[in-house]
């Protein structure tokens, strides 16, 4: 039985459509093996978001050349599709798929003969990516990721995510709540939501030429339909994020208050250079309206700093922005040049070394942020739902909210939801439970 193995970069979408292509695999006759191990082909799904793709890349194919130094690797994904002939004149690269082709890697295969010379790509016109592809992870028993939606319509001028994916379309109604309850009939216990831009779904439906429907018509659906504990939204755009979403959301008894909500920049300047379709107001107004209804709903903030022209003034304006709004953590990213994008034409270059120091003030934010949250919750019950891992007498699990909780291992806790009081923080930044806190070792529990 040939053998194959898999390394995932990136978001939560990627691993989703990762465990698609293992299926396919499996469908073949491959049996999966770690990455570590000696296997016949290696496929290595990328990402273009980060700022090092290259350099990541050729670390990973040269980790699997050492685990078989005749191997076949494959290079797939956004990296694959924007840069594929960059990726094929790397040694010991064989074969490069596109958007489209990803999903079918098996019939590109052959005799898995190690490639003599430029490795082979069959990589799309990302204008034929306009097809959808059902997926999700299922290699974690508490929690699965599931696509709902691919691709982006947006112009946003520092993101290259359109180039690589394609068009706005989405999974069926039907066959995302099919999928969903899959998933919930294998004793998967929550499921996250994932796509490019998932407030987008409905648009492009897939074999839907009549009809689209809404995020919200989704999100009624999986709550009346699919019989499971947990339903969380990966990530939303604030112009996609209804209050009649917020309300319903809100009001249920499977999704999670928990929203995680690009901003990107808290300077209404900044957002009108990065095409964003959104003011600062809009998005104060979202925070507002989802604290007004639930004030221990977790928002997180994706954030950019050193987009091209923004000074320090209008750095300190996002800065004083997100300090002032009732969020919960931050996810801080240093801006990048990307080819074939806007921005990276843009005038008012910042240094890397002030982008730096950017990026570190706003990481310190987010732990003050995080932190009064967590406090908040402090002497409050949740319902939260414990992993199945022992990690040398602990386990580890997450409220509703999204808090992180660590506790003494117990095999009655694995794999279930329980509502504790949380008492305390950890030396590690996770919130204890009461009922094991009083005889918890210090060095272990020793709060802040």
């Amino acid at each position: 039985m040939p053998r194959v193995a898999f390394h995932t970069l990136g978001c939560k979408l990627n691993f989703a459509e990762t465990s698609t292509i293992a299926q396919d695999f499996r469908s073949n006759g491959f049996e999966e093996v770690s990455f570590k191990d000696a296997a016949d082909v290696y496929v290595i799904n990328t990402c273009s978001v980060t700022e090092n793709a290259d350099r990541e890349c050729r670390n990973i194919v040269g980790r699997a050349l050492r685990a078989n130094p005749e191997g076949f690797v494959v290079i797939v994904g956004c990296y694959a599709q924007l840069k594929p002939k960059q990726i094929m004149e790397m040694p010991g690269v064989d074969l490069v798929l596109g958007a489209t082709e990803k999903f079918n890697v098996t019939q590109f295969l052959g005799a898995l003969k190690k490639t003599e010379g430029n490795a082979l790509v069959h990589s799309c016109e990302i204008a034929e990516a306009d097809s959808f592809v059902s997926s999700y992870s299922a290699g974690d028993r508490t929690r699965a990721f599931l696509k709902v939606q691919d691709g982006c319509d947006y112009k946003c001028t520092y993101c290259t995510i359109p180039l690589a994916r394609g068009i706005s379309r989405s999974d069926t109604l039907e066959n995302i709540i099919q999928k969903a309850q899959e998933i919930a009939d294998k004793g998967i216990r929550e499921i996250v939501l994932t796509g490019v831009n998932v407030g987008d779904y409905g648009k492009g439906e897939f074999g839907n030429k009549h009809h689209e429907n809404t995020f919200l018509d989704l999100v009624q659906a999986l709550d009346r339909h699919v019989d499971v504990d947990r339903i969380r939204i990966s990530s939303i755009e604030p112009n996609l994020l209804r209050n009649e979403i917020i309300e319903f959301t809100q009001s249920s008894s499977k999704f999670v208050p928990h929203f995680h909500i690009p901003l990107q920049s808290g300077s209404d300047a900044i957002l009108k250079k990065m095409k964003r379709r959104y003011m600062s107001s809009l998005y104060a107004q979202r925070v507002e309206t989802i604290k007004s209804i639930n004030p221990d709903a977790c928002i997180g903030v994706d954030v950019i700093v050193g987009f091209p022209g923004e000074t320090e003034e209008l750095f300190l304006e996002t800065y004083n922005f997100i300090n002032d709004l009732d969020v919960s953590y931050l996810h801080v990213f240093t801006y990048s040049e990307r080819s074939n994008t806007l921005a990276a034409e843009m005038e008012g270059v910042v240094p890397i070394q002030e982008r730096k120091r950017r990026n570190k003030m706003m990481r310190i934010l987010s732990e003050k942020k995080k932190r009064a949250f967590y406090e908040n919750q402090i002497g409050k019950k949740r319902p939260i739902l414990f992993e199945d891992e022992n990690r040398e007498g602990f386990m580890y699990g997450y409220t509703d909210n999204y808090l992180r909780v660590k506790t003494y291992w117990n095999p009655e806790l694995a794999h279930k939801t329980k509502t504790f009081c949380l008492s305390g923080i950890c030396d590690d930044g996770f919130v204890i439970l009461e009922e094991q806190s009083r005889t918890a070792n210090a060095t272990n529990f020793s709060r802040i």
